[in-house]
């Protein structure tokens, strides 16, 4: 497949600014084109192969980082995919951070802050496994999380989840222009694929330290989600900072789609090694001859 083909395939999961989406009508989790899981699976090598050379000049350059968000319901494959995307990258430019219940001490600041503290540094790829994001997502299908974060009753109002797309949008636009790029793929898994997923984590005893009660009385709530993510989703991609909707039912399909999307943003960057001076140049020679001098 060629960089047109693919850039093609993108432009359909990168939702437009502005754009106010329909999730349940107009992204199919299962989607996966006209292609084959062996042809993809070959891609999805070359791609991970890329983004290692990509990631080894973003280093060496020095300039940007990557801050890879991603969303998704659960056991829509996040876990996986980064393992699998990231497999061929040096670990020591990479950070994953995963956003779990937030702690008191974390509770006692604003809500941005947690994830300030993980940003990746320039040269880097950061990864949030769930982010910010869940301050429009969990807390606005549980309300009641809002007493936890001691927030002055004035600013607790009906406008809070406007208010917060707006801030959201403004911190990233401030991180944009500071050199790091902010990717936000949301893995749409179907309620479906997520029972099927579900039940394997039960039924096989490797996969049962995954399984939470926990995760049966949230799918209750799937369509209050679903609300949140398409709300949150056309009031938050911009052009700075958009949201690709990713297929999840296909695992294989979701890995390449990811990947290539990564690349996509890299390769926008035209990244290279630092230029070496002719002074640079001197002493890399001298420093040769030196060793090859020795007795």
């Amino acid at each position: 497949m060629n960089k047109k083909k693919v850039e093609k395939l993108l432009e359909r999961f990168r939702v437009p600014p502005g754009a106010h989406i329909n999730l349940r009508d107009d992204y199919d989790p299962g989607f996966t084109g006209p292609f084959a899981s062996r042809d993809v699976e070959t891609l999805t090598l070359d791609g991970i192969l890329h983004l290692s050379d990509l990631q080894d000049r973003l280093y060496a350059q020095n300039q940007y980082g990557l801050l890879i968000i991603l969303q998704a319901m659960d056991a829509a494959g996040k876990d996986s995919t980064i393992k699998h995307v990231m497999s061929g990258v040096n670990p020591q430019g990479v950070k994953v951070t995963n956003f779990i219940e937030p702690s008191i001490e974390e509770l006692d600041h604003d809500y941005l802050w947690r994830c300030s503290r993980a940003l990746p540094r320039r040269g880097e790829i950061g990864i949030f496994d769930r982010s910010y994001y869940e301050e429009v997502l969990v807390v606005r299908v549980h309300p009641e999380f809002l007493d936890r974060q001691h927030l002055p009753p004035q600013f607790k109002g009906k406008d809070i989840w406007a208010r917060r797309y707006k801030e959201i949008n403004g911190f990233e636009e401030y991180l944009a222009d500071n050199g790091i790029l902010v990717l936000k793929l949301f893995l749409n898994v179907s309620r479906e694929e997520q029972k099927k997923r579900f039940l394997k984590r039960v039924d096989e005893k490797e996969k049962n330290w995954k399984f939470s009660a926990a995760d049966i009385r949230e799918r209750q709530h799937w369509e209050e989600y679903m609300d949140a993510y398409q709300d949150m989703i056309s009031a938050t991609s911009t052009h700075y900072a958009p949201w690709y909707i990713i297929p999840a039912d296909h695992k294989w399909f979701t890995r390449f789609a990811v990947a290539s999307t990564i690349n996509s943003v890299l390769d926008s960057l035209k990244l290279a090694y630092p230029v070496v001076t002719e002074e640079q140049q001197q002493e890399l020679l001298d420093a040769k001859k030196e060793m090859e001098n020795e007795s």
